[in-house]
Parts: structure tokens; C-alpha cells; sequence
């Protein structure tokens, strides 16, 4: 069910990346700095806006199909106990993201996506869509892994545990 759940999510994702993209004029636009960190040589870039915005809408609606399908057997814990450790699981696997999808956008990387097969004139050989796509299938085991042991499963028996003794007690 979590392959389900994941490659949903992942389309989810990348939906947000098109429409985002497109309402900027385009993945040539990715790259457009938006504020600089000051006192550095970086900035914040558009690119990095959308990985956040995806990542949100796409870990929001994750979660909800897991607690639900995946993970929805047994004892639940309220939301929200279970949502903040799913979002701060989620959220450290996007920070690396981060730097990853820069990794893939970065002419100076190693990790470049080259041209020619890589630019910005058409969707299929975007290397903002496929920056973002390689990231999120590289940091996705992440999420899983953890959510599966942490989110998911300690908290529920630690609610489970509390919610046992206060109907002994």
C-alpha cells in the first residue's frame, strides 16, 4: 500500500512543480533568486520555493492515505500526535532534497544533469521536473523507514500504552 500511497504523492508532487513552474513563466525561471542570504554568496532561489510548496501539499496528502490505508490498522493515536512526527520526518528528508535538487540544477556540481539531454525548452527534458523527480525517489526510503518504525508505530503504542492505563486507573 505504501508504494500506492508514494507514487501518488509523488504525482501529487510533481503536479504542484508543473503548475508552480508554469504560473513563473517556465522552468527556464527556476533558477530566479528571490532573496539573498545576506552576508553570503547564496541566495534563495524559485526552485527551492517549489521543492518546499511540493513537499508540503504532497506530505500533507501522504499522510492522510497513510494513516488511513497504510498504517490504518490498530490502535491510532489522535491526528495531530501522529502528523508533527510525520511532518518533521518529512521535513529532514526534504532539507536534504534541498541540497540534492540543487546538486541536480547546479552547473558546478558534479551532479549536474548535463545538456544536451537536459535543459530548459521542453517539459520532457526539464532538468527542474527531473531534478525534482530523481530527489524525491531518492529521499523517499528515508521516509518510509522512519515513519514505518517512529511515526506510525511508536507513537501508537505509546498512546495505546496511555490510553490502557488511564481506563485501569
Amino acid at each position: 500500500m505504501f508504494g500506492i500511497v508514494g507514487g501518488s504523492g509523488l504525482v501529487v508532487n510533481m503536479v504542484i512543480t508543473v503548475l508552480m513552474n508554469r504560473a513563473n513563466g517556465g522552468t527556464q525561471n527556476a533558477q530566479d533568486i528571490l532573496f539573498p542570504f545576506s552576508g553570503t554568496e547564496y541566495n534563495f532561489r524559485f526552485t527551492t520555493l517549489v521543492w518546499i510548496v511540493a513537499f508540503l501539499v504532497a506530505n500533507v496528502y501522504n499522510f492522510m492515505l497513510n494513516r488511513h490505508w497504510t498504517f490504518g490498522k490498530g490502535h491510532k493515536a489522535p491526528v495531530l500526535q501522529e502528523f508533527w512526527p510525520f511532518l518533521l520526518v518529512g521535513s529532514v528528508a526534504a532539507v536534504a532534497g534541498i541540497f540534492i535538487k540543487l546538486a541536480f540544477t547546479n552547473p558546478t556540481s558534479p551532479l549536474y544533469l548535463p545538456e544536451p539531454w537536459w535543459h530548459e525548452d521542453a517539459g520532457i527534458h526539464s532538468r527542474e521536473y527531473w531534478s525534482q523527480l530523481l530527489t524525491i525517489i531518492i529521499t523517499m526510503p528515508i521516509n518510509f523507514v522512519v515513519n514505518k518504525l517512529w511515526t506510525f508505530r511508536s507513537v501508537r503504542r505509546r498512546h495505546h500504552a496511555r490510553s490502557t492505563a488511564d481506563a485501569v486507573v
